[in-house]
């Protein structure tokens, strides 16, 4: 027997079930007023807006912002959960992302995360959580990026 749900495919074979991921990964994007654009993901609402200086209210991050954020918090995650696993306090570190311009095309040439750790890290894990970091989803898209399609339907 083979019944789609949601976003899985459920296959029951002998009385063994398997749960198969489809490969497709649905968000819904939706307007406000001005210049608030929203995304619905499995239930979270991720709201958008505008600076003042560019027409929006300034009620949320622009999705620009929200961009940009996505890279140094999903390193975050990566290497909080490192600390986390080996009983390491993550509450002194922080992350410092860097974005240097690259002039000739206007666009952001090269981010730089600066993982700052307290004096009394552990010297032994140092290479060890920049390879956490660098672990990171958002990342190794950037490394293998995905096709953009555009459609109308």
């Amino acid at each position: 027997m083979r019944k789609i749900i949601e976003s899985y495919y459920l296959l029951i074979a002998s009385n063994i079930v398997i749960f198969i991921l489809k490969n497709v990964m649905k968000m819904r994007i939706y307007f406000e007023s001005g210049k608030k654009v929203n995304a619905d993901y499995n239930g979270t609402i991720i709201k958008t807006d505008q600076p003042v200086g560019a027409g929006g209210d300034g009620s949320a991050p622009a999705p620009f912002d929200l961009f940009l954020a996505s890279i140094g918090t999903c390193a975050g995650i990566y290497v909080k959960s490192f600390c986390d696993r080996r009983g390491i306090p993550s509450e002194n570190i922080e992350i410092i992302q860097n974005m240097e311009i690259n002039y000739q095309t206007g666009l952001i040439g090269r981010i730089i995360l600066d993982i700052k750790l307290p004096e009394d890290f552990p010297e032994k894990y140092k290479d060890a959580v920049i390879n956490a970091a660098n672990l990171c989803a958002v990342k190794k898209h950037f490394q293998n990026p995905p096709e953009i399609a555009v459609i109308t339907s």
